[in-house]
């Protein structure tokens, strides 16, 4: 039998009862030495005396070589949030910890290497030098390591040609679309191989089609390197077809942790409930999200990959079919099986969602 100790994913980032407060003195109200914080009625004087919450005693991990959607509306505090993950903003209370270190109580030297060799970053404004080529631009977390100019010019254009722009390299910043420069600006934060990526709606200013492209060589180099992510989006479609688990963020609040078919076939409360009430659930949901133990042997099951969405087992079902084994598992784990009961009762749920007004 497996240990369930060692089998345990580690965690990568995480944080606990964390606060960002925009004002005059945030500070002043975390002077809590031998007391507890009441984080409702809090947040609610800080309203009061003229402050924002941005985020308001956020608790999570990532485990390593997951990827971790933060989503919400504009101005739910999603963002704000993994700035202060980074430490590019300084949160007011709580604990940040990255692979056992606490970025809260680091050094600006322990931040500038960890940044430098750890951590990818790209967000909604692009950064991008704008007397440096697409190619230098790339190159230039690279530079800053040390490596060799051939060495990093060659892994920059391998880059530029991963995001579809290897025929740009010589391009200025101003010479570029803007989604273009977000291309590069992706291009960059792949550059260093980091351990953790941040990336702030890194593919919202691309038009559908390279959208859609960018989301799959997004997912086929996550299956092949296993980084630890921090993704953050304000589209559900897309935070469900990226997510291990998705944070759902309200006015500073994290209200709802869990993978996407947790989020969708349980929302937390009504907010939820509507805010994923247009998602395809038979395109959403797949195999593994409602795989159960198997009671004896799976050989009258049809064979289907964990990763299907359910929507593709319509034809079988029609058919006759009743049982599938899910297959791509872990090496000796129980196996696992999906009955056609299962499937058509998510369905009729998507039913109900297309009828209503």
């Amino acid at each position: 039998m497996p240990d369930p100790i060692a089998a345990a994913p580690k965690v990568m980032l995480g944080c606990r009862n964390l606060w960002k407060v925009f004002g005059r003195v945030p500070g002043y109200y975390f002077d809590t030495a031998g007391y507890s914080i009441d984080a409702e009625a809090l947040a609610n004087r800080l309203r009061a005396e003229g402050h924002i919450p941005a985020v308001i005693d956020a608790s999570f991990d990532v485990h390593e070589g997951e990827i971790f959607v933060i989503m919400g509306l504009s101005g739910s505090g999603k963002s704000t949030l993994v700035r202060c993950l980074s430490r590019l903003q300084d949160a007011e209370h709580g604990t940040i910890a990255f692979d056992g270190l606490n970025l809260r109580t680091a050094g600006a030297r322990t931040l500038i290497e960890i940044r430098r060799n750890k951590m990818g970053m790209v967000f909604q404004s692009f950064g991008l030098l704008p007397h440096l080529s697409a190619l230098e631009n790339v190159a230039f977390p690279l530079k800053l390591q040390g490596v060799g100019r051939a060495m990093r010019e060659a892994r920059a254009q391998e880059m530029l040609d991963l995001v579809e722009l290897g025929n740009r390299a010589g391009a200025l910043p101003s010479e570029l679309s803007g989604g273009q420069q977000q291309r590069v600006g992706i291009a960059r934060s792949l550059a260093t191989d980091p351990d953790l990526w941040f990336l702030d709606e890194p593919f919202s200013a691309l038009d559908p089609l390279i959208r859609r492209q960018m989301q799959d060589e997004f997912l086929r180099l996550q299956r092949q390197l296993k980084k630890t992510i921090v993704f953050i989006t304000h589209d559900i479609m897309e935070a469900c077809r990226l997510a291990d688990r998705i944070a759902l963020m309200r006015g500073g609040r994290i209200i709802q942790i869990g993978t996407p078919a947790q989020i969708l076939l349980s929302p937390a409360d009504s907010y939820v409930a509507d805010f994923t009430a247009e998602v395809a659930l038979s395109r959403a949901i797949r195999v593994a999200d409602l795989a159960e133990q198997a009671e004896g042997s799976c050989a009258d099951g049809m064979p289907v990959k964990a990763d299907t969405p359910i929507e593709a087992l319509l034809p079988a079902i029609a058919e006759g079919r009743q049982r599938f084994a899910v297959t791509g598992g872990t090496p000796g784990a129980a196996e696992m099986v999906v009955t056609a009961q299962s499937i058509l009762a998510v369905l009729r749920r998507d039913a109900q969602h297309a009828a209503l007004p």
